[in-house]
């Protein structure tokens, strides 16, 4: 009852803070859409509340895409991880993503020669493919740690590149690769449209294009806690948790870039954990803490603790566990080609459904006859 009461006093002094009521449920995206305006004079992202949200602004890149991530800083993360010596145990949700990424990869009926994998990591997806899927493979990371610690699917030649995808030309000819894939990734990436264009150009035509991503449900429940700790605690918050993308915006950029016969799924996993701590200790292990431009470098013992609270009090499983929601968005889109199947052309009926009532003489004056017993 009393964190109740808790939950209750912070929302109230959250709509004193923004002068709009929110709702409960908003609150998970209340950090990004709701208490920050775009000042489009000066090309910067400056928060309302400047005195409760981090002070970094989000910055733009030339006027044509907004940064809103810290590549560097995502870069030494993943190094950091890379270099743990119980990298392993961090690896069980990525793990299962690229096997069930690559499940959709070994479902193309037919050889793909040239596959290039994009955030590769530790060879998530590429350690399930096989010589029958693939001929030769590229994997490319952010990371060169991570990369040298992924095993070489067998009987597959494999490159090793060290790159940044984000914003820049991807080194392969037009119309040179047959396959690309992309598991848990590309939610760091700024400018995913020119990631996609550039996908879209190196794959020859009747090319897939076969990834995975994190979607906008992605750790909500730490997000909530956190948002009403702090906001208890300290009088506003900040961002913990990076934004995702829904799926509506990825089906748009893969139509926007010239993908067909579009397919998208989800994936909606549930882990347990005893706390928040071990939950927070998982995702600094795969390398998955923030690195938002806006992000706040600290968090105060007492808000953890407070947000551990409200965690158990509003999501706490009968057992005592708590759950920690995962939403995976898989799409597969495919470079146009002559050969692919073509949607048949509208056809026109000759009879309205408003003429269902007299069926007996629309056939009679289209000359339908009636069918033998055996055939109805």
């Amino acid at each position: 009852m009393q964190a109740r009461q808790t939950v209750q006093r912070m929302i109230n002094t959250l709509e004193n803070y923004v002068n709009i009521p929110i709702l409960f449920f908003q609150m998970q995206r209340a950090c990004t859409l709701c208490v920050s305006t775009l000042c489009a004079s000066k090309n910067v992202f400056r928060p309302k509340c400047s005195s409760y949200l981090s002070t970094s602004s989000i910055i733009f890149n030339n006027g044509s895409s907004m940064q809103v991530f810290d590549r560097q800083a995502k870069l030494l993360q993943t190094e950091r991880s890379a270099r743990n010596p119980e990298l392993d145990s961090f690896d069980f949700l990525k793990e299962e993503i690229g096997y069930r990424l690559a499940d959709r990869v070994l479902d193309v009926s037919r050889k793909m020669e040239v596959c290039v994998d994009i955030g590769s990591g530790r060879g998530w997806v590429s350690r399930h493919l096989t010589e029958h899927s693939i001929g030769r493979l590229t994997a490319i990371d952010l990371s060169e740690s991570l990369l040298k610690t992924a095993p070489d699917p067998p009987d597959v030649p494999v490159e090793k590149l060290v790159m940044d995808v984000d914003g820049t030309d991807l080194p392969f000819q037009d119309n040179s690769v047959d396959i690309v894939t992309s598991s848990l990734s590309l939610h760091w990436v700024n400018d995913l449209p020119k990631l996609f264009k550039e996908i879209n150009r190196i794959l020859k035509p009747d090319g897939v294009f076969i990834g995975g991503m994190f979607g906008g449900d992605t750790l909500v429940e730490l997000r909530v806690a956190l948002q009403l700790a702090e906001t208890e605690r300290e009088g506003g918050f900040s961002p913990h948790i990076s934004p995702f993308v829904e799926v509506r915006d990825i089906g748009s950029i893969l139509n926007k870039n010239n993908f067909t016969m579009i397919t998208i799924d989800t994936d909606d996993l549930k882990v347990k954990y005893a706390s928040i701590f071990p939950l927070m200790r998982d995702l600094k292990g795969m390398a998955e803490n923030n690195a938002a431009y806006n992000r706040k470098l600290h968090l105060h013992r007492e808000t953890l603790f407070a947000a551990n609270a409200i965690y158990t009090d509003l999501y706490a499983n009968p057992d005592g566990s708590l759950p920690a929601s995962f939403q995976v968005y898989y799409w597969i889109g495919w470079k146009p080609d002559p050969s692919q199947p073509k949607p048949l052309k509208p056809q026109k009926s000759d009879v309205s459904l408003k003429d269902l009532h007299r069926l007996d003489e629309v056939a009679q004056a289209y000359g339908i006859v009636d069918l033998p017993k055996e055939d109805k």
